[in-house]
Order: C-alpha cells, then sequence, then structure tokens
C-alpha cells in the first residue's frame, strides 16, 4: 500500500484544473473543471446520456447517483443491489445496470428513471461487465476463480433468451467486455488480474455465436489489466494495465505490437474513445501527479487534469457531443464522499 495524497475534497473542488498538453500550442484553454461530491463512499462506473449522468455505487452500494451534465445530482436509482458496470443502449434511451451480487442486470429509462426490465442472468453468476451489438446484450461473469465466462441476453426476442457459457474460453474471473458501437460483428474481452494479461477477440454471428478470431501475444497488453476499449469501428482495441506505465492500441485484427501508445505514467488505470473515435481520454494512479489525459489517436497529448483522489479502475466517460469528460474518484480510506469530476475538453 502506497501513500495517497490528503487534499481535502473541498481543496480538490478548487484546485481541480486543467494542464496544457505535452506539445507547445496544441492545447487551448478551457473552462475549470468541476468536482461534485456525490452520496456514495465507493464508486465502480460512470456512463453520460448527455442530459444526465450515471454513477454505480458497487458491490457493496445500492445506488446509482443521477447527476445533470454539469454534474448536480438530480435523483438516484435506489435498492439495487449492488450495482457495478453501467452501459448505455444506442439511443441511450435504456441504461443496464450489473447487479452481481443479485445474479441479474437491470434496465432503466434514462428519462423517467423507472426500471423497465431485470433479466436474471441464471447459470452467469456475479455478472459484472456489459457490451452491447445490436439486439445482443453481453455480459462477463464469474465469482470464482476460472469461473469467468461470457453470457448473451437476446433482447430480439420476446421474452429475452439467455445463454450463458459462450465463450470457449474460461476467465480467471468475470471478464471486462468491451463492442463497437458502429460494428455489430465483433466483441472484445479482458482477462484482468492476472500477470501477464489477455484479451481475446471474438467475432459475432448473426445468431449471435461467438468465435475466436485471435489473441495477444504473451506480454504484448502487460500485466494486470484495468480496462478496455474499442474504437467505433471496431478496428483498433486499447488497454489500461498496471505495467507497461502507458496506454497502448493494438489493431483488432492483429494483437502484436502496439500501433500507437498513450503516456499516463505508472499504473494506468482506465481507457475511454470518444464517441467519434478521434480522441482518447486515459487515467492513471493519483498517486502520481496528473491523473487524466486527453490524447489524439497518434498519441500526441492535448490535455491533462489533476482530480485530486483515486481515480476508479474504468471510471472514464465521454459525453456524446465529445464537449466533456468525466471522471469519477474515491478517498482510499473511506474518509471523504466519491467524487464526480467533469472535465471541459479544449476546443481543437
Amino acid at each position: 500500500m502506497h501513500l495517497r495524497r490528503s487534499t481535502s475534497l473541498a481543496a480538490a473542488a478548487l484546485t481541480a484544473g486543467l494542464l496544457t498538453g505535452g506539445v507547445p500550442g496544441q492545447a487551448l484553454a478551457a473552462a475549470a473543471p468541476t468536482a461534485t461530491p456525490l452520496p456514495l463512499s465507493t464508486v465502480a462506473d460512470v456512463v453520460s446520456a448527455g442530459d444526465r449522468v450515471f454513477v454505480s455505487g458497487g458491490r457493496s452500494a445500492t445506488d446509482v447517483v443521477v447527476t445533470s451534465a454539469a454534474g448536480a445530482v438530480v435523483g438516484t436509482l435506489s435498492d439495487l443491489p449492488g450495482p457495478t458496470d453501467l452501459l448505455l443502449s444506442a439511443d441511450r434511451r435504456t441504461l443496464y445496470v450489473a447487479l452481481p451480487t443479485a445474479n441479474a442486470i437491470a434496465a432503466f429509462d434514462t428519462g423517467s428513471l423507472v426500471e423497465s426490465a431485470r433479466y436474471d442472468t441464471g447459470a452467469g453468476e456475479c455478472p459484472s461487465s456489459l457490451a452491447l451489438t445490436g439486439r445482443y446484450l453481453w455480459f462477463g461473469y464469474g465469482c470464482d476463480q476460472w469461473g469467468g465466462n461470457i453470457g448473451r441476453i437476446d433482447l430480439g426476442r420476446q421474452p429475452a433468451r439467455l445463454s450463458t457459457g459462450v465463450a470457449s474460453e474460461d476467465f480467471y474471473n468475470a471478464p471486462l467486455l468491451a463492442a463497437a458501437s458502429q460494428n455489430r460483428s465483433v466483441l472484445l474481452a479482458g482477462q484482468a488480474s492476472l500477470s501477464p494479461a489477455s484479451v481475446y477477440a471474438y467475432g459475432i454471428s448473426t445468431a449471435g455465436a461467438l468465435t475466436l478470431l485471435r489473441t495477444n501475444q504473451f506480454s504484448a497488453v502487460g500485466s494486470n489489466l484495468r480496462d478496455i476499449a474499442l474504437d467505433p469501428t471496431g478496428a483498433t482495441l486499447y488497454t489500461a494495465a498496471g505495467s507497461p506505465p502507458l496506454v497502448q492500441a493494438f489493431p483488432f485484427a492483429d494483437i502484436t505490437s502496439p500501433t500507437a501508445t498513450y503516456a499516463t505514467g505508472p499504473y494506468p488505470r482506465a481507457v475511454e474513445v470518444s464517441r467519434t473515435g478521434t480522441q482518447i481520454a486515459a487515467g492513471a494512479d493519483a498517486a502520481y501527479d496528473p491523473d487524466v489525459f486527453l490524447f489524439s489517436v497518434d498519441g500526441t497529448e492535448l490535455a491533462r487534469y489533476e482530480l485530486g483522489d483515486e481515480l476508479t479502475a474504468g471510471g472514464l466517460a465521454w459525453s456524446p457531443n465529445g464537449a466533456r469528460v468525466y471522471a469519477v474518484t474515491s478517498d482510499w480510506t473511506g474518509a471523504r464522499p466519491a467524487t464526480l469530476h467533469v472535465l471541459p475538453v479544449p476546443a481543437a
């Protein structure tokens, strides 16, 4: 365990700021970031529907907090057993919430905030990560060591049809999942908690069957994988692992050598691709300054931000219009509430 900064929440809200990128004249000034305390002690994930932002509390919590686009708390989805991963439908009208302690996935209307469905994952116990490709809602599940796999819910059927164990590979625990918003024929899965780490590229048939296309060479991804992402077309995958001290981009068609790297400093924790696929948000351990970076796809740094507390693994989200990045942090000591940071993106 290493020593964390003891910046107070109030000070973090006042001093959290935007630092220009590493190329002189490359990054432009932007409005100051904001930091909003949340009625949560821990956080697991964040997504933006545009006018609303959703933040889940994690396995020990029961709430998903709802905020405005500017970060003001406006509501709560309550009485949820251990909400972790969050996922929005393509039209952003439905929010899916993984409930690993209940072996279920809940669906909410993002306008009314009313629960519209709850899907029992059956043998797919502890569903912890979510991805969506058209009619198929995918979930990575697993409670025990080497008990992880991928499940599928066919939303195109009434009632929805559940399938588990659809991957031919077993995972150490619930695999991380990522899908491409413009390509329904591919799915990415990440093997977390191992050294070296692995990612698996799958093809999806029209009937929803998964075919393993390839995996990375032995140590290409690094160790202790924390987050993965796909660009909108599914042509490039991104990894954030505890080692090496940078986020990496690989061709989905050949996971051997990175085509670009993004210098975050030690212990990357999160990576998220903008809706247009033109910018990358990446975050690293909060013990090292700064915490969140914006890059162009070629690796040029555009902006950097200091948060003040520990960035949650996978805790970054772009607004749909690309004007903001949202980051969630928590105090590892539990002395302060979790925080939602709204990071304005500098104009190009």
